[in-house]
């Protein structure tokens, strides 16, 4: 029997397991939740795990903003190998003798990658060429040129737990792209690196402790129902925490439901503002114009204006 699809807003923060690809495991979690409309933010490779935010109904409103968001990443690689992909799951292309590593060696080498930094995307990843994905072309044998991209890593720590496993903390910008800095990183350390564990511990505003499980989903599925997975749900403004909120009065309230920019006192803050109507209820993304008015920018509210 079809299975009836509803209208059902909100995140839930999924731990994703190891071997399903991003998509995969939305889909799983979509169909579980008989959501009617969905979307995640940012792929995780199948070799990864950890923390994937996943939007439902209005809330795929703020997909946009964690594609934006900065990421940490816990990572384990593997030293004194060159692979086809940058991970352990690709073919080896070349093995290195690893140098007598000291935690001295391995944070001059982090060192140079922290802050701004021009970064090459891997073949084997989404990005498109002349209309095909790159691992597409990858698969293929096909290699073509990349331009470099600039990353920000905020933050990035290694630590040998055996003479050839280094495990890195990573806080990046978006577009980082992990198997080529554990690459980049095996280079500076003199003997190739290629990731072989990665997990995703934070996103945004999100962190690891907040996730659930698949097989926690699919338990709470079997016993009561798609509206068993409904405790997971977090409001679609829980993306946006870090962003400043504004409260309007009863006025600026309808005035905004129309899609128009509206005099709120004392605002200041530039980038997205979280608008909240007069009786609390959350309406959407604003910004602040250049003549002081706050103008939304996304609406979540039913029955409210298009996107300004």
């Amino acid at each position: 029997m079809p299975i009836q699809r509803r209208d059902i807003d909100g995140i839930i923060l999924l731990d994703k397991p190891r071997g399903l690809s991003s998509n995969q495991a939305l889909g799983r979690v979509k169909y579980l939740l008989a959501a009617r409309k969905a979307g995640h933010t940012g792929s995780l490779d199948p070799l990864a795990t950890g923390l994937l935010p996943l939007c439902f109904g209005q809330a795929t409103k703020v997909s946009g903003w964690l594609l934006d968001a900065d990421k940490h990443y816990v990572a384990v690689a593997r030293l004194g190998v060159e692979t086809s992909t940058g991970d352990m799951e690709g073919e080896i292309l070349r093995e290195h003798t690893v140098p007598a590593l000291t935690g001295a060696d391995v944070d001059v080498a982090c060192a140079r990658f922290r802050g701004e930094i021009q970064q090459v995307p891997p073949m084997h990843s989404a990005l498109k060429h002349q209309g095909q994905r790159l691992y597409a072309l990858a698969r293929k044998g096909i290699e073509v040129e990349r331009p470099a991209r600039t990353v920000t890593i905020h933050a990035l720590r290694g630590v040998l737990e055996a003479p050839d496993r280094l495990r890195v903390e990573v806080h990046c910008s978006k577009g980082t792209y992990i198997r080529t800095l554990i690459e980049d990183l095996g280079r500076a350390l003199g003997c190739g690196a290629a990731v072989a564990e990665l997990r995703r511990t934070g996103h945004g505003s999100f962190d690891a402790g907040e996730m659930v499980t698949m097989e926690e989903l699919e338990a709470a599925s079997a016993e009561g129902g798609p509206q068993a997975l409904e405790r997971w749900l977090r409001p679609a403004d829980s993306a946006l925490a870090d962003c400043p909120e504004v409260r309007l009065d009863a006025a600026s309230t309808r005035f905004v439901r129309q899609g128009q920019p509206v005099f709120v006192a004392r605002i200041r803050e530039q980038g997205p503002l979280r608008l909240y109507g007069s009786n609390g209820e959350f309406l959407g993304v604003g910004e602040l114009l250049d003549d002081g008015r706050v103008a939304p920018r996304r609406l979540f509210v039913a029955g409210a204006a298009a996107d300004a």
